[in-house]
């Protein structure tokens, strides 16, 4: 049995069902106390504003008082994340574009596979499981938005035969995009069914097939507290997540503006004889 590496701490972590199988795996081999939730996957198909509503919610709800920590298991995810704001304890998200360097492990990684290899249609158990039918996936995010996996037919009874034949002239089936499923084996599947049907849809296609070999340490990572700062973004209380549009992937907003007023605000209470962390 391995030694006891710190003392236990109380998150509450917030995820997206994707990634059950994977949060369940290192939830167990924390040390730490983990309550999750999970969300439907669903949310990424209601678009940005809505997703961001749905999360901030969520967040809302959390009793702070029980916890040292809040903690995303959620990338950009099409800036679903952009504008939650930590409440009275800290907010902690991997800098990740999308769910594809959660299963990856590194950013870095999940930019150099995708750059060498276009055209590849990613595939996990959570996705097999959770995901429903192929819907479009990039480097920037994996969603669907009105009107992709959308049939003909589907658009004509939601907007109209008009509209129906533009959006599907413009987006037709983004399925021609992709040439290969590459599958992201996390050393946590119970057989090979959910590769095999990975396979079986890249044979009906006429796709390359490829077995990914995934990493799970960003998710233990996040889960144990171990968050360096090239791997996530720890937002402080009261400040918000922003998208910074460079590797870092997401930044905090206000962190600069907050910081000064913490600063302000602490030097206000030691001059009153106060010890600079209270409640506000």
């Amino acid at each position: 049995m391995p030694e006891s590496s710190g003392p236990s701490r109380r998150f509450k972590l917030i995820a997206c069902e994707i990634l059950y199988r994977e949060v369940c795996a290192v939830i167990a081999r924390s040390i730490h106390q983990i309550d999750v939730e999970f969300l439907p996957k669903g949310l990424h198909d209601i678009g940005q504003e809505k997703m961001s509503a749905r999360l901030a919610e969520v967040l809302s709800e959390v009793d702070e008082s029980q916890y040292d920590a809040v903690l995303m298991g959620y990338a950009l995810c099409n800036n679903g994340i952009v504008g939650l704001r930590a409440g009275s304890i800290p907010l902690v998200v991997p800098k990740a574009h999308d769910c594809i360097t959660l299963f990856l492990g590194d950013k870095d990684r999940y930019d150099v596979y995708f750059r060498e290899n276009p055209g590849t249609y990613f595939e996990t158990t959570g996705w097999l499981e959770r995901g429903g039918e192929l819907q479009q996936q990039s480097g920037e995010f994996t969603e669907r938005t009105d009107g992709l996996g959308m049939t003909y037919e589907q658009m004509v009874e939601k907007y109209g035969e008009e509209n129906a034949k533009f959006l599907w002239e413009q987006i037709g089936d983004l399925t021609h995009n992709y040439s290969k499923i590459a599958f992201i084996r996390m050393g946590i599947e119970p057989d090979t069914r959910f590769e095999d049907r990975a396979k079986a849809t890249a044979d009906d296609r006429g796709w390359e097939f490829e077995i990914l070999d995934g990493d799970i340490s960003l998710l233990q990572r996040l889960v144990d507290g171990d968050w360096s700062e090239d791997a996530f973004l720890v937002v402080p209380p009261g400040e918000a997540i922003a998208a910074s549009f460079d590797d870092s992937v997401v930044k905090c907003g206000e962190c600069e503006a907050g910081g000064r007023r913490q600063e302000a605000e602490g030097e206000g209470r030691v001059a009153e004889g106060q010890s600079g962390k209270g409640t506000e």
